[in-house]
């Protein structure tokens, strides 16, 4: 009895010490290790004093288009500006509609709506979180002109199919990567791209927390279309492709040298930070996949997962907020991504749809949760995690 009634108070005490260090996203961690790499990279820069559109900026263009294994990469100032310069590269007009899913980030529909084209809506696939592909093919109008097929979570959505259906109906693709920077797509035939580099445009987000995150705001645009690319170039730039000649109407989003020198360092490092979530990911699925009530990440065949989040599915019986109560209780963070679909949201709420056409969707925003995911998880974090969610579905 004296032993369980000192050892019980050590064990919590030094549970009580991993709790402290549990964060969504341990970006301190991950900095502290390349911290001399990364102040040389940044002293660099001032050293120049080349801030916008220096030496550093065009050499990670180059390092990420060799890394992903595309002709071109236009960086810019952040991942929905890529988006909103995507669209206008494509030309389109005003009452022209892109098909999106319900089930995102509103900053891919935000661009549609800023542009005056009109989104439309679609579910998702309850496995994968990505596009729908029927109901994708059901909402084809005369009108469509594009689709943003978002790679959610980390990995990528039924892009061979995509493709098709786009080729067949004279459709933009415009792939919103923001969250598989570095998965790879598998097709039919068994060849290999990476995210991003499938349709005709691909985007993406270094917001600090993302797979290959800055340390400030950034974003980049991928296409193997040459035309494609100087139009997409300019458009960053005001519009210029010869200075003070506004040939395009422009915004100004550009990555600014010193991102551009910090993204340098940590592309280097993306496939050990992707392989670092995979093992974390495979670790909670090992301990978490037979528990009644938990459905864990479905992994798509045909794309590798870069687990940008991991998100379980609760059954109806678990109350998830009482949940995310308990892990908070015990320093441990959650996230619901996302709680609103885009269809109820009051900017962009579509008076033509209802809750009953995104059946998947309405249960997702109910059903999810998404745990602590980052490159610097250890196992003792995850075991009080894991022990925790137990805990909590045992009451």
């Amino acid at each position: 009895g004296y032993i369980l009634i000192f050892a019980f108070p050590t064990k919590i005490k030094y549970f009580m010490q991993i709790m402290q260090k549990i964060q969504m996203v341990d970006l301190v961690s991950q900095h502290q290790k390349i911290k001399a790499e990364i102040d040389h990279a940044i002293n660099g820069v001032i050293d120049t004093a080349a801030f916008i559109r220096g030496p550093e900026v065009k050499a990670f263009q180059e390092d990420l288009q060799e890394y992903l294994e595309v002709d071109h990469v236009i960086s810019c100032a952040n991942g929905t500006d890529a988006l909103q310069i995507a669209l206008m590269a494509l030309g389109l007009k005003p009452g022209d509609e892109v098909i999106t899913v319900n089930f995102t980030f509103a900053a891919t529909v935000e661009v549609i709506h800023l542009l005056g084209l009109k989104s439309i809506l679609v579910d998702v696939d309850r496995e994968s979180f990505t596009i729908d592909i029927e109901h994708l093919k059901k909402s084809i109008t005369p009108k469509t002109k594009a689709i943003i097929p978002v790679h959610l979570y980390g990995q990528c959505a039924d892009m061979e199919e995509i493709m098709r259906i786009a080729k067949e109906n004279n459709l933009y693709v415009i792939e919103d990567t923001a969250q598989a920077i570095g998965s790879t797509y598998q097709f039919s035939n068994g060849s290999l791209k990476k995210a991003g580099t499938i349709g005709d445009i691909g985007t993406t987000s270094f917001f600090p927390s993302k797979n290959l995150g800055c340390m400030g705001d950034g974003g980049a645009l991928f296409t193997n279309n040459a035309e494609l690319a100087n139009k997409l170039t300019a458009i960053t730039n005001h519009g210029m492709w010869k200075r003070y000649y506004h040939d395009e109407v422009g915004v100004n989003s550009r990555l600014d040298s010193i991102q551009a020198a910090i993204l340098r360092v940590k592309l280097k490092r993306l496939d050990s930070y992707n392989s670092a979530r995979r093992k974390a990911a495979n670790y909670y699925n090992e301990h978490l996949k037979d528990i009644e009530g938990i459905e864990t990440p479905v992994v798509n065949e045909k794309s590798s997962h870069v687990f940008h989040q991991y998100t379980l599915k609760l059954a109806k019986n678990i109350d998830r907020n009482g949940l995310q109560e308990f892990l908070k209780s015990k320093e441990i963070p959650s996230m619901i991504y996302y709680p609103v679909p885009l269809h109820q949201q009051k900017a962009y709420k579509d008076e033509f749809k209802n809750d009953a056409d995104f059946p998947v969707t309405m249960e997702l925003i109910n059903s999810v949760i998404s745990l602590p995911m980052h490159t610097e998880l250890t196992k003792d974090q995850q075991d009080l995690i894991i022990e925790s969610i137990i805990e909590y579905l045992k009451f």
